[in-house]
């Protein structure tokens, strides 16, 4: 595979870090991170093959919750949080002009979307994990489907909006995935992606450490200026964006700072030990999170904050 950019085409680039998975402790390799000589974009370098990256996804490692006292309280803590995605998607379907389906690429189990169902847009799911997909059907009454977008047996411009949240820093060829999401979006459909802000104050400060990096799952690093260029390259027109999520900004810095008290980390790495460990670590984790929503504000305030949200308009 060429280690060129996915955005550019350039072949050099600058040696910006190295760091290793802070986070699942997946691998105890060391990766570097590099800028594209030409852009500027960060990205895995090497960048790795298709056939790798499995093994740095632990099994279920997006949030599940489970039927225990802590798991129904984190549940319920994400579903408030989560309307703030809830509503920047409403918006982008009104802003669609036309009635149909949305679909929520890289779903997980399926929270964000059996809350806009809840609201009454029609939100389906897909996710590659079997165990996600079946979560999302029982847990929240969602029609979801195991697969990759570019292989999903959806009609050309059937879709009336498509949300990708903290998707695209994974993929080996974003510019393909988003081309083959513009194809199942009606004229004037609506794209939604999120992805954390490598231009943020966060990562100049922290560096390998910033969770939004988060090596080596994430092989692209977008600034805004590069999610730009992506969107428009494959025929999107950016007409709303938005810096702050109180879902990930805030949990974002407290993650970078005690990577070990992240409560999926937890489960993936089996950290808690019974119950009232697990609810000590919870409320060890809520504590930090709210002690960094000052500063998660601020830096969005500025323009820099560590999650980009944009609405795109299909516009070719």
């Amino acid at each position: 595979m060429s280690d060129a950019c996915v955005l550019c085409g350039h072949g050099e680039a600058r040696w910006e870090l190295t760091g290793r998975d802070r986070l699942y402790h997946t691998t105890a390799r060391a990766f570097d991170v590099v800028a594209c000589g030409g852009c500027g974009l960060l990205r895995l370098s090497p960048r790795p093959l298709e056939a790798e990256l499995p093994q740095y996804y632990p099994q279920q490692y997006w949030f599940s919750g489970d039927r225990s006292l802590a798991g129904r309280l984190e549940e319920s803590f994400r579903r408030l949080l989560i309307r703030d995605h809830a509503r920047f998607v409403q918006r982008a379907y009104r802003n669609a002009g036309a009635t149909g389906p949305m679909l929520d690429a890289g779903c997980g189990g399926g929270l964000l979307a059996g809350v806009l169902r809840a609201r009454g847009v029609p939100a389906m799911g897909l996710d590659s994990s079997a165990d996600a997909v079946k979560l999302a059907w029982h847990r929240h009454r969602v029609p979801a489907l195991q697969g990759d977008l570019r292989q999903a047996p959806f009609a050309p411009r059937s879709l009336a909006l498509l949300s990708m949240f903290h998707v695209v820093e994974h993929l080996l060829d974003p510019v393909g995935y988003l081309r083959a999401a513009h194809a199942l979006l009606r004229d004037n459909g609506r794209l939604v992606v999120q992805a954390p802000n490598a231009d943020c104050l966060q990562f100049r400060v922290l560096r390998a450490r910033w969770s939004g990096i988060d090596i080596p799952r994430h092989v692209q690093n977008f600034r805004r200026a590069d999610l730009q260029r992506l969107l428009s390259s494959a025929g999107f027109e950016i007409t709303r964006t938005k810096h702050f999520s109180w879902r990930d900004n805030p949990a974002g810095l407290a993650t970078s700072l005690w990577p070990s008290l992240e409560p999926v980390a937890r489960r993936v790495r089996q950290l808690d030990r019974g119950g009232a460990s697990r609810l000590f670590k919870d409320a060890a984790y809520l504590a930090l999170v709210l002690a960094s929503v000052p500063f998660t504000v601020l830096e969005a305030a500025l323009g820099r904050g560590s999650t980009v949200m944009v609405e795109a308009r299909k516009i070719a």
